[in-house]
């Protein structure tokens, strides 16, 4: 683009322009050729009403173009809120509303983005199909409103989706599968959540509450994520707002029952006993056990795997500390009588010798000191696999398996020596060497097969 017009555009001069039109008539003409900005671009940023109807009398075909950076010039003037420029715009071509720039968005969505109300009801009014337009990431206005914290311009939206009767616009997903519920749950955004289960704004029904996102959680669900906030949360579950498996759980409900019976969670089961009962108050201690129970719609995920975590730390360090200091303690002290050696028989000579740093109840009582190594070795070993588990996908994992697998024959070295008994110590070398590899797929099968549905089938006449 020559040099002068540039100024001229960015000063707004409409004479100097002319000027050099005058020069060189066929000075537009060869912009489009130079680059992809032209004058309307630089006009329009710098909010030049003049000079911008200027350019478009001259030259109208200069509102469809995209610059360097995917923005046509209606999109500049929406996102800056100037409106007067925005209706000379459109007065070229209503159809420029549907101009899809960079990511796909047209002026409507950079109006919302902003919150420039007044550009969004011109946009609106011109073309009332743009508010179904969504971006390359799948985003409605509505989104991008949510996203942007513009409640007023969201008020305004929700009013034209009245008037066309679009509330299907409501339910729409982006390339997440999220609502603009969930957006605005997870951004504790209480006045939008509080408008779009209003009633007298959105009639009942209109919002599906439960809706899944890619990542299976309902809105509900992704509060309870966010570390939850008590107010919206109240207003989810007043409108009906559930889990994603009380949501499965009661689509199972809903099958004939004439087909399958399904057996039911013996702790759910439980609880829904206990919620639907009347017969009385409760106790004190069972308010205080409901209190602390584990609600898994209340709960976060987060803090729960902390919780865990810190449980499991604990549990392998009493286990550990246990084989440092084994019941009764160790043996201070050799002692070897004269003659045991080569009189193998001797059943007193062989229970009176002990060698120092070996087990005292190991030496004075083998099966329980057997039955001591195999359980504080499934309480260490299981800690170990469920601290390995709850940090899968950290940062430095590598090293940290490392470290549980020192400590693991750390820990199968110390039980070693400190065993008395030659068979004992076989059997636990066996046991620690093979229970470790073992325990993923045992855990793995006890749970599915807990967590297995099991029906019990019509019977039918044959």
């Amino acid at each position: 683009m020559d040099r002068r017009l540039r100024e001229a555009a960015q000063k707004g001069d409409v004479q100097h322009l002319q000027s050099l039109i005058k020069e060189d008539t066929l000075l537009l003409r060869g912009v489009s050729l130079a680059g992809c900005e032209t004058p309307l671009h630089i006009s329009c940023s710098s909010g030049h009403l003049e000079f911008s109807k200027e350019i478009i009398h001259l030259r109208p075909e200069f509102a469809r173009e995209l610059n360097q950076d995917g923005f046509s010039p209606l999109h500049i003037a929406s996102a800056n809120g100037d409106i007067e420029i925005v209706k000379e715009l459109l007065n070229v071509d209503y159809n420029l509303c549907l101009l899809k720039g960079k990511d796909r968005r047209i002026s409507l969505h950079y109006a919302v983005i902003k919150g420039r109300e007044h550009v969004m009801k011109e946009l609106l009014v011109a073309s009332p199909d743009s508010a179904e337009e969504v971006t390359a990431r799948g985003e409605t206005c509505l989104h991008l409103a949510v996203k942007n914290h513009q409640f007023e311009g969201f008020k305004l939206l929700l009013d034209n989706l009245k008037e066309f009767n679009m509330y299907d616009l409501l339910n729409k997903k982006d390339i997440q599968g999220n609502t603009v519920l969930h957006l605005a749950v997870s951004t504790k955004q209480y006045e939008v959540v509080g408008i779009l289960l209003d009633e007298n704004v959105v009639s009942k029904g209109t919002i599906e509450m439960n809706s899944l996102n890619k990542g299976g959680l309902t809105p509900l669900e992704v509060l309870l994520k966010e570390s939850g906030d008590r107010d919206i949360e109240e207003i989810l579950r007043t409108s009906g707002a559930v889990s994603a498996e009380l949501l499965q759980s009661s689509q199972q409900e809903a099958l004939p029952q004439s087909w399958v019976v399904p057996v039911q969670d013996p702790s759910n089961e439980q609880s829904r006993r206990e919620q639907t009962r009347d017969d009385g108050p409760r106790s004190n201690s069972k308010k205080l056990q409901d209190f602390f129970k584990y609600n898994k719609t209340k709960d976060c995920p987060g803090n729960v795997r902390d919780t865990l975590l810190v449980i499991a730390i604990l549990i392998a360090t009493a286990t550990y500390q246990t084989v440092l200091s084994p019941p009764g303690g160790v043996w201070q002290d050799t002692y070897w009588p004269e003659g045991s050696k080569s009189n193998n028989n001797d059943v007193n000579m062989e229970s009176s010798r002990r060698i120092a740093g070996q087990s005292v109840m190991g030496t004075n009582n083998p099966i329980s000191y057997g039955l001591f190594l195999v359980f504080n070795s499934i309480g260490f070993f299981v800690s170990l696999h469920t601290i390995n588990f709850l940090t899968l996908g950290f940062p430095l994992q590598l090293e940290l398996q490392v470290s549980l697998v020192a400590l693991i024959a750390t820990y199968d070295t110390v039980m070693s020596a400190i065993t008395p008994n030659w068979g004992i110590s076989l059997f636990f070398f066996i046991f620690s060497s093979v229970f470790p590899f073992l325990l993923p797929c045992i855990t793995k099968l006890v749970r599915n097969y807990c967590k297995k549905p099991r029906f019990l089938s019509r019977i039918t006449n044959c």
